[in-house]
């Protein structure tokens, strides 16, 4: 049997396109937004998805990903990446390591990117550990 990727092993939470949302949400896996949603997110390790159909006024957004289909109103900062997709209406600053945005999308904001840094903490390894962790970085950041 083939062993699942990271990504299938995560939990996945799913507000239907009926749900109205409004506050502070933390999550550590998968969330997907159908419905409304405003407030704010918190969830450095968490995967996000906000629907064709989903509408997001938000104070801010802090995930490891962020896939848009909808509608976001409100800043977005994904330490992995943002995916803006077409059809889809984004009025954000966008702090990022990677982001693709697709043709057919109403986008009104800045985009800054981050670099990560390598988990690795320079002084307590090896400098050819730690060049080696610099190489493997600098293939990611391409």
């Amino acid at each position: 049997m083939a062993e699942r990727t990271e990504s299938e092993k995560k939990n996945i939470t799913i507000f239907g396109s009926e749900t109205e949302f409004d506050g502070t949400l933390e999550f550590k896996d998968r969330l997907v937004i159908t419905g409304k949603f405003s407030g704010k997110i918190i969830a450095p390790t968490g995967d996000l998805e906000i629907a064709k159909n989903a509408t997001c006024d938000v104070e801010s957004i802090q995930a490891s990903s962020i896939v848009v289909c909808g509608s976001v109103k409100g800043n977005m900062n994904a330490s992995e990446r943002v995916e803006i997709c077409s059809g889809s209406m984004v009025e954000s600053d966008i702090i990022t390591a990677r982001i693709r945005i697709a043709n057919n999308v109403n986008f009104n904001g800045q985009v800054s990117m981050i670099e990560q840094e390598p988990d690795i903490d320079l002084f307590s390894v090896a400098s050819s550990e730690f060049k080696q962790a610099m190489l493997v970085h600098s293939d990611v950041v391409k």
